[in-house]
């Protein structure tokens, strides 16, 4: 089965910049790409003048499904026809040379991105050559640059992961998704209430085979105990076999006989 007979059912989501790769080199490069925006909810993909030429079969096995936008895609003979019908340029240049523009990082030009769009004005992204990036003469048709923050002694990044990076900062400047969360399955988090109704299970028990026996100190016990299964989100699940833990030990002690008023219990 090729990837065009296996596409995932992508379409654009809302106004998104286009992404232009300017004179890129393998085919492969390009359905890695297509990849990446997939991933990040970015859909249009224009090619200027690629070194193969286009379209080229080795893009779809790399695209893992994205092939809407390898089809879709536009492909012009100059940087300049490609960005004619746009309002704002910004180009990935990890070494501008010589030049004179407002430098952005990744998230930065994810938030102008979407203020432009906002607006209505239409927005691109170049990316240039797999070897050396985009020239002067490339950066030139650009209103600013994106410089992607990593590791200053080695910052290198391939074509596909630098659309990545962007795709990632696009997505993220407009996901709610909480930054933490509990993966409760076919649970919940279980309520106050369930939680008093455990903890006076196991401190009956407690107190029935003599842990809590020493009284003075039982009251800062049993707050502690609770500190415990509070500190956290205890699942109803999880509850439900707790009490049934305690339950089990304290039939297991009293099957073996011990008396629940003899403090050596």
């Amino acid at each position: 089965m090729t990837g065009r007979e296996a596409g995932a059912p992508i379409a654009p989501i809302g106004p998104s910049p286009v992404v232009i790769l300017v004179r890129p080199q393998l085919a492969e490069n390009i359905g890695a790409v297509a990849r990446c925006m997939a991933n990040g909810g970015l859909f249009h993909l224009r090619l200027v003048a690629p070194r193969d030429g286009w379209p080229q079969e080795r893009a779809w096995r790399t695209a893992s499904g994205a092939d809407r936008i390898l089809e879709e895609a536009g492909l012009y003979a100059t940087l300049a026809e490609a960005v004619a019908d746009l309002h704002r340029v910004i180009a990935t240049c990890p070494r501008p040379r010589h030049i004179i523009k407002p430098m952005l990082t990744a998230r930065g030009a994810a938030a102008e991105m979407r203020l432009a769009l906002a607006r209505g004005l239409a927005t691109g992204l170049l990316f240039g050559p797999e070897r050396a990036g985009l020239d002067n003469e490339d950066v030139a048709h650009a209103d600013s640059l994106v410089r992607i923050p990593l590791n200053p002694a080695f910052s290198s990044l391939n074509l596909a992961q630098a659309v990545m990076v962007m795709a990632y900062e696009w997505w993220q400047a407009a996901d709610e998704t909480l930054p933490r969360g509990l993966a409760t399955n076919e649970t919940r988090v279980a309520t106050k209430g369930e939680l008093e109704n455990f903890l006076s299970h196991l401190t009956a028990e407690l107190d029935a085979c003599g842990f809590l026996r020493n009284l003075p100190k039982r009251p800062g016990m049993v707050r502690n105990l609770r500190h415990f299964f509070l500190r956290g989100e205890v699942t109803e699940q999880e509850l439900r076999t707790l009490h049934g833990v305690v339950t089990e030990l304290a039939r297991g002690r009293r099957s073996r006989g011990r008396d629940e008023n003899d403090p050596s219990g």
